[in-house]
């Protein structure tokens, strides 16, 4: 479209109508030309009506169905002020026609649009990004009732199987919805179940709203393939067929959207590329585009590519976005993407921050912390254990003349030589530039000690062996998660399953080291570099192994996330036997990353320094930039001298065959205005002369530079960035075997005893206050002189009411918290209601410091039994004896002993109530209040 400097504002205005109206399939025509039959949408300009002419009349299937209100540019920020105009026209006679009032009601400048649907139970304008297509309107018109309005119908949610955040979230949402918001925030921590709450809503709105298509928007290939298992599992309550029976889900993975898919699957990159028209390669989908600086910098300067309009992706395709992990992508160039379409935005996270509540207009429909998640049940809490190191905190020197291997780092191969110069290294070298086994070795060692000792103690198999609770590492690198992976074997004195590598990137399928880690009891520990994103589930973790830091703070929340899950006892003695209950995890933090300073996100000044890898994610985003290309050239001229030939030859086969030289040229030439002019006089010099207008010359100057930036940019695919990205990483790293690292502390952090004193304070004040009301409480704590009277039954009582009303107090969480606190010398008993009436007797004062109950009865028994025989000279027989230990054992497990309780096991099978009276006699009643009297004190 051309413009000239004689148009008026109306005319251009006028102009950009007209064309954005043919993209979205509209016929203009002038009220002169009308021929409602040449297409299924006409515009027509001009029409009467009669209280004057419309600007532009909409007739579908030759019916009027709408009409827009055409206004200058300058005066989009009075667009809805002219909606009582539009509105008038809408409801006013059209010449010749004895129409209805038009429902569909457009506002536009050509660059701001509005836009009214008066089907809607409160029509409210609303800002869109182009026209909606005749084909769209003819559908909506088929419906009878407006999206909106369907909403209102809704029914209301069962309940079933849904957690009570997740029934606020859903039922909120809906209210939100039929409130006509175009943006909600769930924010719900990790763990509480975000995508299981989406497919709720997702079916709900398809079913009940009968939703066209709905877009599950995310910013990793990896979140996407979550998202896509979550629906295939999805089952609703009200059918017994599984979503993807009831609906189509589409992952997408080119530019395709089937026209039947109900629920669309993507990463917002991949969105933005089908809107400039580019295809996308996978590999750019594999990194969350908000950690690349060189976006994010970019972006901040605001010379975003724009989307533009595009006929096979129109701005109706979606009346719902649901935005999962919204913290993160959509901000800058991604929100573009957003507004594109006209649809309700449904954000998810578990990590908000202020940007994500001003996009979602701090309409928060439902906010569920990761506290309060704790304080449900629905997540576990952790304590932090620090591991601290003399080379970790401070580095050492390397001596000239020490001999030392450097390795290569991407062979892995290494040379002995010897050092002429010293080598000072600071803690941030280690493992980069530096790698000092003892240093990993005595962590590991630390860790592997502390375990048995301190940190999960209570673990020894029938073997006698100690079982090492499902741990994950967090490597800084490949190369150092490979250092680790050998140092834990070795310390462990295991074997190559013991310890595994999960990441995107090793030979063996991710995912099923992954699937083997969380459901079979090899491996025990796995070390990670970038497994972190959400949705990467293991629930029988309960250590985390800090051995990278992090900055920002959604990362680290992210990775604490890995430890939350709960789990069911059953399936956690699947793969953990020795473990009774998860109560909570434990972050083991060898690097202090719960104590490093935490930053909200990336800082968005522009920094010189940007790493090589976040400007080939760029390039191979398909973003177009001068900066970025000569950045990029930059770099590649100085690899270039750098690297090897063998190196060079390598990175032909990546490549297509392109060397760096002709790389970088054609990088350079996208941006050069002589070579630009040069290709476009080829194609000019086809036009005859007179045809040669300056929009054509112009036209063919971008085309050309648009073929060169093509060229230029399809080169780098996934492999060579990889390939690139590695190859000019300093080659070497010296391996210091020399200076040895000694562990400078090991110890819980004090938060963890503040946090052990406050669990002792709130389950003795949890027992005070219910002592009344719960019998064997209040036996406890106002009588107890009648603890003998104290049966299973009640004690199961508290347990449950505990259970219900505050699950936190878990008896193993109480038990090592006042391992914590005190010096314990009983090991937990293995049974959780014994462990409760130990707990309870140490918290009422009866025994002075926590001893396992099951082995107080057990001394009990000794003391009588020595005091019976001293006293008699060996008042007892053997068989006697045997019986006497059968009553002690079943007091063991049920607390107390009744007479009736003799015909049932094991008495019954020794002969019952008429055994022990043949064997005691008339003592047998005094024998067996006596015991339950001497044991239970």
């Amino acid at each position: 479209m051309t413009e000239h400097s004689n148009q008026n504002p109306e005319q251009i205005a006028r102009d950009k109508i007209d064309e954005m109206l043919c993209e979205a399939g509209w016929l203009v025509q002038s009220k002169k030309k009308v021929d409602l039959s040449a297409g299924k949408g006409i515009a027509v300009r001009e029409y009467q009506t009669d209280v004057g002419p419309a600007d532009y009349v909409l007739f579908v299937d030759r019916k009027p169905v709408g009409i827009i209100e055409a206004k200058r540019e300058d005066e989009g920020h009075r667009l809805t002020v002219v909606e009582e105009q539009s509105s008038n026209y809408a409801n006013a006679k059209l010449k010749y026609l004895n129409n209805d009032p038009l429902p569909f009601v457009y506002e536009s400048t050509g660059t701001i649009t509005r836009f009214t649907d008066y089907r809607d139970p409160k029509p409210r304008g609303r800002n869109v990004f182009s026209f909606h297509k005749p084909e769209t309107i003819a559908e909506w018109l088929k419906k009878g009732k407006s999206l909106r309005e369907r909403l209102l119908s809704i029914p209301a949610l069962d309940e079933t199987g849904l957690r009570p955040a997740q029934i606020v979230a859903v039922n909120n949402l809906e209210h939100s919805f039929k409130k006509n918001r175009p943006k909600a925030l769930i924010q719900m921590a990790t763990g509480a179940g975000k995508t299981f709450t989406a497919a709720t809503f997702v079916y709900r709105l398809l079913k009940h709203a009968d939703a066209k298509r709905i877009l599950f928007l995310v910013d990793t290939k990896n979140l996407g393939e979550q998202a896509e298992q979550e629906f295939m599992t999805f089952q609703p309550n009200d059918d017994n067929r599984k979503f993807t029976e009831l609906y189509n889900v589409q992952r997408l993975s080119s530019s395709y959207i089937a026209s039947d898919s109900q629920v669309c699957i993507s990463t917002i990159q991949r969105l933005y590329s089908i809107l400039k028209g580019e295809e996308l390669d996978e590999s750019a989908e594999l990194d969350n585009p908000n950690e690349n600086s060189w976006l994010q910098n970019k972006m901040s300067k605001n010379k975003a590519v724009p989307v533009e309009y595009t006929p096979k992706v129109p701005i109706e395709q979606f009346d719902f976005i649901v935005i999962d992990e919204a913290h993160r992508s959509i901000y800058n160039l991604w929100k573009q993407v957003l507004d594109y379409f006209d649809a309700f935005l449904i954000g998810l996270t578990a990590t908000p921050d202020k940007r994500t509540f001003g996009f979602f207009n701090e309409n928060v429909v439902s906010q569920y912390t990761y506290e309060e998640s704790v304080t449900d049940g629905v997540n576990v809490p952790y304590d932090v254990y620090t591991i601290e190191t003399e080379i970790s905190q401070k580095g050492e020197t390397i001596k000239a003349g020490w001999f030392v291997d450097r390795r290569d780092k991407l062979t892995r191969k290494k040379r002995w030589q010897q050092e002429d110069e010293d080598t000072e290294y600071k803690r941030n070298d280690l493992d980069k530039k530096v790698v000092n086994p003892s240093q990993i070795r005595n962590i590991i060692r630390e860790y592997k000690k502390a375990l048995k000792t301190t940190i999960y103690p209570n673990r020894i198999d029938e073997n006698s062996e100690y079982e090492v609770p499902k741990t994950l590492v967090f490597a800084k690198t490949d190369s150092h998660a490979d250092d680790i992976i050998k140092i834990i074997r070795e310390e462990f004195d295991e074997g190559n399953d013991f310890c595994k590598k999960v990441t995107y990137k090793i030979e063996e399928d991710p995912k099923s080291v992954l699937n083997r880690f969380r459901n079979s009891y090899y491996p025990r520990i796995a070390v990670t570099v970038d497994m972190i994103a959400t949705g990467t589930d293991v629930k029988p973790l309960e250590v985390l192994l800090f051995m990278r830091d992090v900055k920002s703070i959604n990362y680290f929340e992210q990775m604490k996330g890995r430890g939350t899950r709960t789990i069911n006892s059953d399936s956690l003695q699947l793969v953990t036997k020795t473990a009774k209950t998860k109560t909570h995890f434990v972050i083991v933090d060898a690097v202090g990353a719960t104590k490093s300073k935490k930053t909200d996100s990336r800082p968005l000044e522009r920094k010189p320094s940007v790493p090589m890898k976040d400007l080939l994610g760029a390039v191979t985003m398909g973003v177009a930039d001068e900066d970025l290309f000569l950045s990029l050239a930059n770099r590649l001229i100085r690899l270039e001298k750098q690297i090897t030939e063998k190196e060079k030859d390598r990175l032909l086969e990546f490549s297509g065959g392109k060397n760096l030289k002709q790389i970088t040229k054609e990088l350079i030439t996208a941006f050069d205005q002589d070579e630009i002019e040069t290709k476009a006089q080829i194609e000019i010099d086809k036009i005859p002369v007179q045809d040669q207008t300056p929009a054509l010359i112009e036209e063919a100057k971008k085309d050309a530079q648009e073929a060169l930036i093509l060229e230029a940019s399809k080169t780098f695919n996934g492999e060579l960035n990889g390939y690139l990205d590695n190859v000019r990483k300093q080659h070497e790293q010296i391996i210091d075997s020399v200076n040895i690292d000694t562990v400078t502390k090991s110890e819980w952090e004090t938060t963890s005893v503040d946090k052990a004193t406050e669990i002792v304070k709130d389950f003795t004040e949890y027992l005070e206050a219910n002592k009344d009301e719960i019998k064997a409480l209040s036996i406890f704590y106002n009588q107890p002189y009648n603890r003998r009277d104290i049966t299973f039954k009640m004690i199961k009582d508290v347990m449950e009411k505990l259970q219900l009303e505050k699950p936190l107090l878990a008896p193993d969480y109480v038990w090592d918290a006042y391992v914590t606190l005190e010096d314990v010398k009983s090991k937990q008993p293995k049974d959780e209601l014994t462990a409760l009436v130990s707990l309870i007797r140490r918290a009422c004062g009866i025994d002075s410091e926590l001893k396992a109950y099951d082995k107080t009865i057990e001394n009990n028994f000794k003391t009588w039994i020595f005091k019976q025989n001293a006293g008699q000279h060996n008042r007892f027989t053997q068989e006697q004896l045997d019986w006497l230990r059968m009553i002690k054992d079943h007091v063991v497990s049920s607390y107390h002993i009744e007479i009736d309780d003799l015909e049932y096991t094991p008495f019954d099978a020794k002969g019952g109530k008429g055994k022990m009276h043949q064997l005691f006699g008339k003592q047998m009643n005094d024998i067996i209040n006596e015991l339950n009297e001497v044991l239970a004190a």
